[in-house]
């Protein structure tokens, strides 16, 4: 009897259903893998509520493009000695062919958008099959729960790379969500002099200061931090406006934007970035250095991730899982696993 696996679909915005099917094998340079667990984002939330990009997102849809699991099956040309290996995975679908591809840019392949979980079938499944390429593989004795938010930290891991952070330096981390505290954990590896975390809420930033920071502010109280800052990290769901986190930098300091921004109609104040002559960087996805940058943090113990997780629920509770997503006006911001 052929066996079979489930897999949850959105079929459009609000909707959503589990179906069933035979399992499919990898085609030729593909691995199926056993799905542990899948992450969700607030990412996910907007693709189940339909507010995310119309160019990032395809119904119906798998979602899940965060997730770690253990390669079960391989394709033609690939080497049978990854089955039984647990494993993480990128999820964007670059053409390696283009220039922006060629030259590691996160994201920006010239054919278009195409991600595991918004444009392709996701991780919200028993099963997922994908490019073994693609592949970061772990441990023996790897978390495979805490492993789910290696699809952040990657993201993260590009920022803070972008950011050429060195010994000594003075740093901010805007915002205080999953992200923030994964560049916390990141950029203390590299022994700042004073690594300031500052949002809106400080009882999330104050989560940070077990895991590297040396002090938590709010944006209220930050005045005292404008122009001493060799680097800021600025994540997209800290509340802050872009130019409010220039002021932080130094003349001749280094911002990063990490996430995906809203335009909020003004844009940068040009005299900001010309009259303290500040690079500024944008990072909306993570590069294979960024993975392995990340891959390697985990493996090493410089990165810990199950403390950012806040709820772990079966595949079937999706519903549930996107009630947790809602903003509370806590001040929490839950990080959710899903379970075949």
């Amino acid at each position: 009897m052929a066996r079979t696996v489930r897999a949850l679909v959105i079929d459009k915005p609000g909707e959503h259903r589990m179906v069933t099917g035979p399992v499919a094998d990898p085609g030729p340079g593909e691995v199926r893998v056993a799905v542990h667990a899948t992450g969700l984002a607030h990412s996910d939330r907007a693709l189940y509520d339909g507010t995310r990009a119309p160019e990032l997102a395809r119904y119906p849809v798998t979602p899940g493009h965060e997730w770690s699991g253990t390669v079960e099956a391989v394709g033609e040309g690939v080497d049978p000695a990854l089955v039984g290996r647990r494993t993480v995975g990128e999820g964007l679908h670059g053409c390696q062919m283009c220039e922006p591809c060629r030259q590691g840019v996160a994201g920006g392949c010239v054919r278009g958008y195409a991600q595991t979980g918004f444009t392709e079938p996701g991780a919200c499944a028993d099963v997922l099959i994908i490019p073994a390429r693609r592949l970061h593989l772990l441990d023996d004795s790897a978390d495979l729960g805490a492993a789910t938010l290696l699809e952040p930290a990657a993201a993260v891991a590009e920022a803070v790379l972008a950011g050429q952070p060195l010994p000594g330096s003075r740093i901010a981390v805007v915002g205080a969500g999953t992200r923030g505290l994964l560049a916390v954990q990141l950029l203390a590896a590299h022994s700042p002099a004073v690594l300031h975390v500052l949002d809106p809420w400080l009882v999330r930033a104050e989560r940070a200061l077990p895991m590297g920071a040396s002090a938590a502010v709010t944006p209220y109280d930050c005045a005292p931090l404008y122009g001493r800052c060799d680097l800021v990290l600025l994540m997209a769901d800290s509340g802050c406006e872009p130019t409010d986190a220039c002021r932080l930098a130094r003349p001749g300091g280094r911002v990063v934007l990490c996430g995906e921004f809203e335009s909020d109609g003004q844009g940068l104040d040009s005299e900001v970035l010309t009259a303290s002559q500040l690079t500024v960087s944008a990072v909306t996805g993570a590069s294979t250095r960024s993975w392995a940058h990340a891959v390697r943090a985990f493996r090493s113990g410089l990165l810990d991730l199950r403390p950012l997780i806040t709820d772990e629920l079966p595949l079937e509770d999706f519903a549930r899982a996107m009630t947790l997503l809602d903003e509370d006006g806590s001040g929490e911001q839950p990080k959710v696993l899903l379970r075949p």
